[in-house]
């Protein structure tokens, strides 16, 4: 781990002005920020240690606890809202057996929901893995979890 992470500071130069995409790539690497991560950047970059938490704790894409290989962000604003988001969102709690923000105990599934994507028109919006799927619906969901290799009941009404 230490090499990986030394590798990230060297790309940057060593530079702690870079502190946010160090931490952005070491999260990359890692799915999330494992604390010894943080313990080495902080002593390389001679950062004090509660800063790096302070900034790990500040912006919501930073995550100190692992997370799953698939992550999965379902829009709850008003527009998605109104279209039935709330009811998707139980559903994929539900098939994962997780709630929104958490990360399923074999590490394949983080499932969390978000205040806007800023894609209303398309709502409701699920984003999996990066990729929007505008228009989602339970069975679409459903189909999309099933893909990524969860066993799923799928009703084929749309």
């Amino acid at each position: 781990m230490e090499a990986k992470i030394q590798t990230i500071i060297d790309k940057y130069g060593a530079d702690k002005g870079f502190l946010v995409p160090i931490l952005q790539d070491v999260q990359k690497e890692f799915k999330y920020l494992p604390r010894e991560a943080l313990t080495h950047v902080s002593v390389y970059l001679g950062v004090p240690i509660s800063r790096l938490f302070e900034v790990a704790t500040f912006y919501k894409a930073f995550s100190l606890t692992p997370r799953g290989k698939h992550e999965l962000s379902l829009c709850l604003g008003t527009a998605c809202h109104v279209r039935g988001a709330p009811l998707i969102g139980d559903n994929i709690e539900r098939t994962l057996g997780i709630k929104a923000g958490e990360t399923s105990s074999d590490l394949e599934f983080t499932f969390e929901t978000v205040n806007c994507l800023g894609a209303c028109a398309l709502g409701p919006i699920l984003v999996v893995d990066g990729e929007y799927h505008g228009n989602i619906s339970i069975t679409k969901s459903n189909k999309i979890l099933k893909k990524l290799g969860k066993k799923v009941q799928i009703d084929e009404e749309n």
